[in-house]
């Protein structure tokens, strides 16, 4: 699991859950939600890895930017925009490195 905050500083983690599949590749894939609850979840199942490991290494790697447009499309998909922001929450802001 990956600590992050977004663009307004709430905190977040990142990290992945397993789908109960019989296929043996791509089981794992990425999770979002609010470093203090367990919802909202905010799954991405179009990120996936073949095993915790990998994801867990990818996550620990991947760019603040990256996890903050990720979020952001899973809430505009949920239908949750972020708050304080309209459109596309990361065009036009500058991301500080937390």
């Amino acid at each position: 699991m990956r600590p992050f905050t977004d663009e307004h500083g709430r905190a977040w983690v990142a990290g992945a859950t397993e789908e109960d599949t019989p296929r043996h590749h791509g089981r794992w894939y990425l999770v979002l939600h609010p470093a203090d609850a367990e919802a909202p979840r905010l799954d991405l199942p179009e990120v996936r890895w073949q095993s915790l490991g990998e994801a867990e290494r990818t996550l620990a790697t991947m760019s603040l930017f990256d996890i903050r447009r990720r979020l952001a499309g899973a809430q505009r998909r949920a239908g949750a925009p972020a708050p304080g922001g309209e459109g596309v929450p990361w065009v036009g802001h500058k991301i500080k490195a937390s």
